[in-house]
């Protein structure tokens, strides 16, 4: 795993985040969300802490790029996934019994974001790329799912990634400190252009959970890997 940090730390922004992350490739890094949207949504972000989309080289673009589609197939292969009764396991009066079938993007559709810059809702001052896979019948646009509301999750508390994670370093510090530490002073505050809807009392995910699901992101892709070898 490469680092962006003299002490093998991957850092988001000032946020050490090294095991959340469950991807690395020369210049980028993805991680699981402290508070994701929906299921499966997670940031992909560059190696440096550059700030803007523009700040990017070249090489570090393409190499962002590339991550955001290897994390595609990814949440695919592990969201996109579909049930098919087995006609010999139907006929012998067994329908209960199904097989699986691998997903691939083509079986769903994601909302790929960036919010480039703090008028634009970028609560973390390093440039990461927002993944969310829409499931059908489950997630997306049509049918049940949250439909367009997802535009004005991501730009509301609900997507406050930032905000997030200062939360979880001031409760650390409060520990630590056994006193009290200023709640409001720089916290980053969400935006963007949609309406803000408050909803700070919404739960993050403790740091167990979110190691899990890195391991199990982990492992979807060594699965793929071998397939592709």
């Amino acid at each position: 795993m490469s680092t962006n940090s003299e002490n093998n730390q991957l850092r988001f922004g000032p946020f050490e985040v090294t095991s959340q992350v469950f991807y690395t490739t020369p210049h980028s890094f993805a991680l699981v969300n402290l508070k994701p949207l929906l299921p499966g949504h997670v940031l992909v972000c560059p190696q440096k802490p550059h700030k803007r989309l523009t700040d990017l080289s070249a090489p570090e673009l393409t190499d962002l790029m590339q991550a955001v589609q290897r994390v595609q197939h990814m949440l695919a292969r592990h969201y996109f996934t579909e049930t098919e009764t087995n006609q010999e396991e139907e006929q012998g009066n067994n329908p209960k019994l199904k097989k699986g079938r691998n997903g691939s993007p083509e079986d769903g559709s994601f909302n790929i974001a960036i919010q480039d810059g703090a008028e634009a809702g970028q609560t973390v001052p390093h440039l990461h790329v927002h993944v969310i896979p829409r499931i059908r019948g489950a997630t997306a646009k049509s049918g049940d799912g949250p439909g367009d509301k997802i535009y004005e999750m991501m730009a509301d508390e609900n997507g406050n990634v930032g905000g997030a994670l200062w939360d979880r370093e001031h409760k650390q510090q409060q520990q630590q400190q056994n006193g009290a530490v200023d709640e409001e002073s720089g916290r980053p505050r969400p935006g963007g252009g949609f309406p803000r809807i408050e909803d700070a009392a919404r739960q993050a995910r403790s740091m167990r959970e979110m190691e899990e699901e890195a391991a199990m992101f982990r492992g979807v892709l060594e699965k793929l890997d071998r397939e592709s070898s």
